[in-house]
């Protein structure tokens, strides 16, 4: 094997989570090198929505992450030159224990940090032409979302890391051992002072004993995105409705929230068998980005169901309308989750760091949490 080169950081996984610890590694001057197994992150960081969605984190130290995580993702999408549609969303109800739901949490969520205000019929048709008017109550609208293409992040993000801040990326890399001072792959090795691990659903290659015993899930999700819409017609923002109101941790503040959830569950349990939610954003190529379920467990399925699709389409046809609502792409996504902790970290060894189990909110969490890790693990 070639002689060891030097590093003070390597970085385990190239998705989202990775590319986030190796940004904060290299602003705060160390010298990073990191590796991906793939050619390019093909994990859950390829296969979301693209959404930042503060809207969706509980009150607390998790929505102030996501939203100082916002802050960072401006930074440095605008450094990476990826373009983003802030777009906000909106939670629109169409039955009366939905807008009772919406208006308490208008109601309670300011004070809880959200931003957030209830709109009526009127004005929400006007933040969004593609959903169906008949029996709309209204809706609760926040301006904070935004909308990027996680492939162009994760394309474009890597080659600021090299040409600013002189990273080292290794692509096709698998690493076989962690043991610092040495990281080692099948060709090279590295002397590091500390390694941080983001392996996302690989429990196995690394470290396997502390996955094993950390009660992390894998969680499949399906989804599907339409063919791109004219050019002149714009979603507006991100949609989502009661199922999500269900879903969402932010709603538990609002007291009302159980009486939708028992209705939903009794009229109609198969969307809560397999944790629908039907969600719609917008890329900026003008695709419908379109989705999800959710199954859980060590090894999930890796048949598509069609029913499941079926679910979603005929949820969201009961709110939306569509230019072109033709399903181009399917696809599966799939995660780490702990059912009990916003995620999950390990130190097997000193000087080693796993971070993993993020859910579904990388996308929206990865830069905050990433400046909150790597604050005490490198102080």
């Amino acid at each position: 094997m070639a002689e060891q080169q030097r590093a003070d950081v390597a970085i385990v996984g190239g998705g989202i989570v990775g590319l986030a610890h190796a940004w904060y590694a290299a602003r705060a001057g160390k010298r990073v090198v990191l590796f991906e197994r793939s050619a390019q992150a093909q994990g859950a960081s390829a296969r979301n929505y693209g959404l930042l969605w503060p809207i969706g984190q509980p009150a607390g130290f998790l929505l102030q992450m996501a939203l100082r995580s916002r802050e960072l993702w401006i930074d440095l999408l605008n450094q990476c030159k990826v373009p983003m549609s802030a777009t906000g969303s909106l939670h629109v109800c169409y039955r009366e224990d939905e807008e009772a739901v919406g208006k308490e949490f208008c109601s309670l969520g300011p004070a809880q940090g959200y931003t957030c205000e209830w709109l009526d019929p009127q004005h929400t048709l006007e933040k969004c032409n593609a959903l169906r008017q008949k029996n709309l109550r209204g809706a609760v609208y926040s301006p904070l979302e935004i909308t990027v293409d996680p492939k162009a992040v994760l394309a474009e993000a890597p080659r600021l890391l090299k040409e600013r801040y002189r990273m080292e990326i290794r692509y096709s890399s698998p690493v076989r051992r962690v043991e610092p001072p040495v990281v080692e792959t099948s060709s090279e090795a590295w002397r590091v002072d500390s390694a941080i691990v983001c392996a996302g659903t690989d429990f196995e290659t690394l470290f396997p004993g502390e996955f094993k015993t950390s009660g992390l899930l894998r969680c499949k999700q399906q989804m599907m995105r339409t063919a791109p819409q004219p050019d002149n017609w714009k979603l507006g923002p991100a949609l989502a409705a009661g199922l999500s109101m269900r879903f969402n941790p932010s709603f538990q503040i609002c007291p009302s929230l159980e009486g939708l959830k028992k209705r939903i569950a009794s009229e109609m349990p198969k969307y809560d068998k397999w944790g629908i939610h039907a969600l719609v954003s917008q890329t900026p190529r003008g695709e419908l980005t379109i989705g999800d379920s959710h199954e859980y467990g060590q090894n999930t399925d890796f048949y598509d169901k069609a029913e499941i699709d079926d679910l979603i389409l005929d949820y969201l046809d009961s709110y939306t309308s569509f230019n072109d609502r033709t399903i181009a792409q399917r696809w599966q996504g799939e995660y780490a989750y702990h059912p009990e902790k916003p995620f999950f970290l390990a130190t097997p060894m000193k000087g080693v760091l796993a971070i993993t189990g993020v859910g579904g909110a990388g996308m929206t969490l990865s830069l905050g949490l990433a400046e909150r890790i790597c604050k005490r693990f490198f102080e």
